[in-house]
């Protein structure tokens, strides 16, 4: 608004530079861009990141099986990271001998993460598979992707007003100092005679 205001003020002020209406014309166009402009490229990249994210899930979905596994025994190592790709990370997980019958209908064995705190044998939890019974991160799920787009549209967005307000800066600079090179010039000219008799001082 300042800029808007600006403008205004400078339209027929006898002492007017042209510098003065250039800086508030620029700092109005930077506005318009951060105010129009940013939204919309954050919505065009939140909406891309939407669609591949939501795509991904569908295929992760499609390829992906939750499967019931059996505890066999408890494995020798007592605890393990959580999965990276979990929806909650902070799942306490242990680590198990187990059993489980694939999608194709073979038998898989192994030691995996479970999520049960205290498992005993014959205990059952679910694990994901790929269609052929080998393990596989938890799929991506609707929700998650769906965060991850909207944070990406803002992201976009804050670069781009970034990007503009970092544009308007280097004009600024730039004019700045060509207005202090303007009036070195001037004091060069009128600095030797300055405060002479008839200097026109």
């Amino acid at each position: 608004m300042g800029a808007i205001g600006g403008i205004w003020r400078w339209r027929h002020n006898p002492l007017r530079r042209g510098t003065d209406l250039a800086e508030a014309w620029v700092a109005l166009s930077a506005l318009l861009l951060v105010c129009l402009v940013a939204p919309v490229v954050g919505s065009l990249a939140g909406g891309a990141a939407q669609d591949a994210l939501q795509r991904s899930v569908r295929e992760q979905h499609a390829s992906r099986h939750e499967v019931t596994a059996t505890v066999v025994r408890t494995a020798r190592a007592a605890s393990l990271e959580a999965d990276p790709e979990a929806a909650t990370g902070r799942e306490a997980r242990t680590r198990v001998l187990a059993g489980w019958t694939a999608p194709d209908g073979t038998a898989r064995h192994g030691t995996v993460l479970s999520g049960l705190e205290t498992p005993h044998r014959g205990d059952r939890f679910g694990i994901w598979t790929d269609a052929h019974g080998r393990l596989v991160a938890r799929p991506l799920d609707a929700a998650t992707a769906t965060t991850h787009a909207v944070l990406a549209g803002l992201g976009a967005a804050l670069l781009t007003a970034g990007a503009v307000e970092g544009g308007r800066r280097v004009i600024m600079w730039r004019m700045v100092r060509r207005r202090y090179a303007g009036w070195d010039r001037a004091w060069d000219r009128a600095g030797p005679d300055w405060g002479r008799t008839g200097a026109g001082s």
